[in-house]
């Protein structure tokens, strides 16, 4: 789905080459909310019934729309989420009103009049969620975490001992990835893990048998050859998987 937020992206450079691409027509006038609830419950229509979805965007509130497909399916996935940041503010202790700084929050019940509704998702309790690296946290958010059920933990500590039961949404912001190995990222956080490292992880989660999807958040400015740089390492693991 090439999309940031409502912003189409159609030079979005992606390290796996898609079968579908996901676009719509967004309500001309309306609020940022409006106008992806439509994009994401088509997401939501793609991802359902589908085998093993991968679903690619250019942001982290895509997982909304596949986690609500996997729901329409049948499943009740837990979530594993790689990313440098949080992804739980609210929009009331949020300073710069990112929309996609609270996808994981929005994942786990805050607000669903915002999205949740509209798509018939039911939020992901909080004890099934493992937040994985977010390493750059604001201060609401180190609050919120150190009282909320939701495990982190390193991507060295990341294994099966520290993973949640049943089926498992994959998550990668791929920026999670040291910020010196992925060019022009949007929100770059550097003193991360290598590429190495994080695909290590990723694939120790795969290797479960556990995924029943991944979702992709390609989160850079198209025009850096991003996906260039990890393609053919991150390919290796989710076509294994596939």
């Amino acid at each position: 789905m090439p999309y940031h937020l409502d912003e189409y992206l159609p030079d979005l450079d992606v390290p796996v080459r898609p079968n579908t691409t996901i676009t719509g027509e967004l309500a001309a006038g309306a609020d940022v909310w409006s106008r992806i609830a439509g994009l994401f419950d088509e997401v939501a229509d793609t991802v359902y019934g589908e085998p093993l979805p991968l679903i690619i965007s250019g942001d982290c509130l895509t997982a909304l729309g596949t986690v609500a497909g996997l729901q329409r399916s049948g499943l009740t996935p837990a979530v594993v989420w790689f990313d440098a940041h949080g992804d739980v503010q609210t929009l009331e202790t949020t300073a710069s009103g990112y929309p996609g700084g609270i996808a994981l929050r929005l994942l786990c019940g805050y607000r669903p009049e915002l999205i949740a509704n509209r798509l018939g998702l039911r939020p992901v309790p909080e004890e099934r969620v493992v937040l994985v690296d977010a390493r750059d946290l604001d201060p609401p958010e180190v609050d919120y975490l150190r009282d909320a059920p939701i495990r982190q933990v390193a991507v060295s500590e990341l294994g099966s001992a520290t993973l949640p039961d049943g089926p498992i949404y994959l998550h990668v912001d791929l920026d999670v990835v040291d910020s010196a190995d992925v060019p022009g990222l949007r929100f770059p956080a550097p003193g991360g893990p290598n590429l190495e490292a994080v695909v290590a992880a990723m694939g120790r989660v795969l290797d479960t048998g556990q995924v029943c999807s991944v979702g992709l958040a390609c989160t850079w400015w198209p025009g850096h050859d991003a996906a260039a740089a990890i393609r053919e390492r991150l390919r290796e693991v989710v076509e294994a998987w596939a």
